[in-house]
């Protein structure tokens, strides 16, 4: 089998979402660390695998693939047959499709601001805005309230099985459950005890434990 490549960082949630997708599959990888901070990801060498300079990228064969989601629908298809499925098959995948592209267009822009805030900014001696905070804080609400309703038809996003619809969220949520924003996902049942469920997997456990390496 061919060997993968993932140039990233550990921190990066784009870059963890390639890593639970692998470890999800059952897949062996090797990680190539991109020091951000030094500019590795602007060098000629890294643009040469992603000229939009941003990481994660994946060497994979002769195959060079960048943009995290991209990657990991690429993952779940061309290993379909090796560990969790990832995907939906049938008359499912229609709102499996639909709930992939809520989590890029809906859930992420806001998340990701949220972790930048209260999470990131603090880590790298930044100030938080306040402000932000609340307004993203208020947009989040209205995406976990019809998260809340489609989660209490489903017992994850897509349908009965855990799928990258679910696994995409695991970044943003990791950092978010360590702030105050926690109560937002507490308040409500069936979205805490999804979260609760998908940040249970032992393949995000292995994505975690990276950090501390």
């Amino acid at each position: 089998m061919a060997v993968f490549k993932v140039h990233g960082a550990v921190f990066s949630s784009p870059s963890m979402r390639v890593f639970a997708c692998l470890y999800e599959k059952d897949l062996d990888f090797q990680f190539i660390p991109v020091n951000m901070g030094a500019g590795e990801h602007k060098s000629e060498t890294f643009l040469s695998l992603n000229p939009f300079g941003q990481i994660p990228a994946l060497e994979v064969g002769d195959q060079k693939l960048f943009e995290s989601r991209a990657i990991t629908q690429y993952i779940a298809e061309e290993y379909a047959d090796k560990g969790t499925q990832l995907t939906c098959p049938g008359k499912a995948k229609a709102p499996f499709l639909v709930w992939k592209e809520v989590e890029a267009h809906q859930f992420d822009p806001v998340a990701s601001k949220l972790s930048w805030e209260l999470v990131l900014k603090p880590m790298f001696g930044q100030t938080t805005d306040p402000a932000v905070v609340e307004e993203n804080e208020a947009k989040l609400c209205k995406v976990l309230d019809i998260y809340e309703a489609r989660l209490a038809q489903s017992k994850y996003l897509a349908c009965d099985c855990f799928t990258l619809a679910d696994m995409h969220h695991l970044p943003h949520l990791n950092y978010l459950m360590g702030t105050p924003v926690k109560k937002l996902f507490d308040s409500r049942p069936h979205v805490s005890a999804w979260v609760a469920d998908i940040s249970s997997r032992p393949a995000w456990s292995k994505v975690i434990a990276m950090h501390k390496q």
